[in-house]
């Protein structure tokens, strides 16, 4: 029996990522905001799949909340097997001029908190050879799209570094990289996306599915579709003025629409 903790764990990619997990039998720590919608949702897989499931209320943004996930984290008596740093939001504005409190709280979620409860996951899993981190990235981290797309990149480096450090020790951190995917991100963002082709866009049981089988092959970096195969390929082996031209075509810097 391993246990899992998944931060955001109650909408999109983090709650089907809790879904697939608890149904191949792993016990779950869930994390996010909304205690109401936590504890239904917890409710709903403990009598669905059996499992155990811990709730965390916890705001990211906050120290003093971040510090009570990284102490279940380091918990020896309790251990994690698996941290999904899945919890994250985008901000729909242009950098000059937007709101600097809302870029602050963009990074202590998807910078901060991915590395703060990844230090403190990892020691145990280390000592106990077995486990490891899967970090929810964007395939904006290979373009040059704004705050976001410069976190996200943050995000997936951040991850191909570690899994390399940990080499040899049994324990795997893997960046997922998305492109569009139908979730509640962009309503939430209040980004214009019905612009886009249907193509373009990913179902989270396929993109979970995908990181889950990449993470046990140790991948440090999981692109899922085909399409966002080719198309990072193309941003990370085209000359990055081609790519920072395309980026600035359809990235928040310009448009103010966002990235995946």
């Amino acid at each position: 029996m391993t246990t899992a903790l998944v931060t955001g764990g109650t909408a999109g990619i983090g709650a089907e990522f809790a879904r697939q997990l608890a149904a191949r039998g792993d016990d779950l720590v869930l994390v996010a905001r909304d205690g109401e919608r936590l504890a239904a949702f917890a409710a709903e897989l403990e009598q669905r799949h059996r499992v155990a499931v811990e709730v965390l209320v916890a705001d990211l943004t906050d120290p003093a909340q971040l510090a009570l996930v990284e102490a279940r984290l380091a918990d020896d008596t309790r251990p994690v097997d698996l941290l999904v740093n899945n919890a994250g939001f985008g901000v729909n504005q242009v950098f000059v001029g937007g709101d600097l409190d809302a870029e602050q709280r963009m990074l202590d979620v998807l910078v901060t908190a991915v590395m703060r409860l990844s230090h403190a996951a990892l020691p145990g899993m280390v000592a106990r050879g077995m486990g490891g981190v899967v970090n929810v990235s964007s395939v904006a981290s290979f373009i040059a799209g704004g705050s976001y797309s410069a976190a996200k990149s943050w995000v997936t480096v951040f991850s191909e570094s570690v899994n390399r450090q940990l080499d040899g020790t049994g324990v795997t951190v893997t960046a997922l990289c998305p492109g569009f995917t139908h979730t509640e991100f962009h309503q939430r963002a209040e980004m214009d996306v019905d612009h886009l082709p249907d193509w373009l866009w990913l179902d989270a049981p396929d993109v979970v599915r995908s990181a889950l089988a990449d993470f046990r092959r140790g991948k440090p970096v999981s692109v899922p579709g085909a399409q966002y195969k080719a198309l990072s390929a193309l941003a990370r082996y085209l000359p990055r003025p081609i790519v920072r031209r395309a980026s600035a075509v359809r990235g928040p810097d310009r448009l103010g629409r966002g990235t995946p």
